[in-house]
């Protein structure tokens, strides 16, 4: 016998009730993960006590975001899923002790948007002017963690970070990776037809040459500070009625209220920079780590080679080396090394071992989850 039982169409009202009805208890159930992270509060209070408490576990969080991708089902990307699951889990975790974040600032840079794609939104941000004030800040304890920029894909390494590190005890709990996406920006109410000059730092405007070649090239290059200085003085132009660029990101572009002009004019789309997440805590293994090494070579011939076998024998893979000079002695150098692993792992460790019976100084600048964003 046919089956003459007729669906029920689908109504634009219909869907509009169900997407009412998952809202409430999607907000139920955020509500109900909020009061378990009070309870998680309240059980470190008790157990660990007083400022000895560590309510931010790098490790742990690593694990529930990788655990977000691996269960997504789609439509949503695993990437923007995670990024929804980040924020509940900032603003969970500022229920148990709102953190304050210092990086390299002024506000609006790529620093600050990398500290929001790690840590989520709901931070208390600290902009500091240099790099070596992100590690004072943390060191003095008036900030939990900082955000410093390690590596760009085109530009190299940033060395002032990596020499922050001779005479630092802090350790890198993460590492978070961005894209650059550079943004040509106007005040509303500014006119385009009428921008002259372009602001930027001296890197954005390198990284966006031939596009400005190709479609600025009687507009007057200005390098600036920061992306974020170049976007606050785009804004002040507008207001007093001149017509200036500014070449920033996302975050800039929202913080002074900006209009897009032209969206990732980055000559490279693959254009990526690679921030540190530093701190005073050692991160138990996540499952999927990275560890940072300083090593102070002795003077001697075959001295590289026989610290970069110690990797090849224990079948560790090495994926940075960096060479600085050492201040200590007159073309003496160190060196900078990240290796897959976590140092507690039984290669790792011996890895460690040999290397310390073959260099001067073995510093472990610590473990850390691999970037999951």
């Amino acid at each position: 016998m046919a089956n003459t039982k007729q669906s029920v169409p689908e109504t634009l009202p219909l869907l509009r009730d169900r997407i009412d009805s998952i809202d409430s208890q999607i907000q139920a159930l955020i509500n109900e993960r909020a009061q378990c992270a009070q309870k998680v509060a309240e059980v470190k209070l008790a157990e660990q006590g007083g400022d000895a408490v560590v309510f931010y576990r790098p490790e742990r969080e690593a694990q529930v975001l990788r655990r977000v991708m691996e269960r997504n089902e789609g439509p949503l990307g695993n990437e923007e899923m995670a990024k929804i699951f980040r924020q509940i889990m900032s603003s969970c975790l500022a229920l148990e002790k709102p953190m304050r974040i210092a990086f390299l600032g002024p506000e609006g840079t790529f620093t600050q948007q990398a500290a929001l794609k790690h840590f989520g939104k709901s931070i208390v941000s600290a902009p500091m002017a240099a790099i070596d004030e992100v590690f004072r800040e943390v060191e003095s304890g008036a900030a939990n963690y900082g955000v410093v920029p390690v590596e760009n894909s085109t530009e190299g390494v940033v060395n002032h970070t990596l020499d922050s590190f001779r005479d630092s005890q802090l350790k890198i709990c993460g590492e978070v990776e961005v894209r650059i996406h550079h943004h040509l920006l106007v005040s509303p109410h500014s006119n385009t037809d009428e921008v002259t000059h372009i602001y930027s730092h001296q890197q954005s405007l390198a990284q966006c040459r031939a596009w400005l070649d190709r479609y600025w090239p009687h507009a007057e290059r200005v390098a600036v500070s920061s992306n974020a200085e170049a976007a606050r003085l785009a804004a002040e132009a507008g207001k007093n009625g001149r017509a200036v660029a500014a070449i920033a990101g996302e975050v800039a572009c929202e913080l002074y209220g900006l209009m897009t002009v032209s969206a990732n004019i980055e000559d490279r789309p693959d254009n990526t920079t690679r921030f540190l997440i530093v701190g005073n805590q050692d991160v138990p293994a996540s499952g999927k780590d990275k560890t940072s090494l300083l090593i102070s070579a002795k003077n001697e011939p075959g001295a590289l080679y026989r610290l970069l076998e110690a990797f090849e024998r224990h079948g560790v893979d090495m994926t940075r080396l960096e060479t600085r000079p050492s201040l200590m002695s007159r073309w003496g150098y160190i060196f900078y090394i990240d290796f897959v692993g976590h140092y507690q792992d039984e290669a790792c460790q011996a890895v460690i071992a040999e290397l310390r019976g073959r260099a001067s100084e073995v510093k472990v600048l610590g473990s850390y989850p691999v970037a999951v964003l």
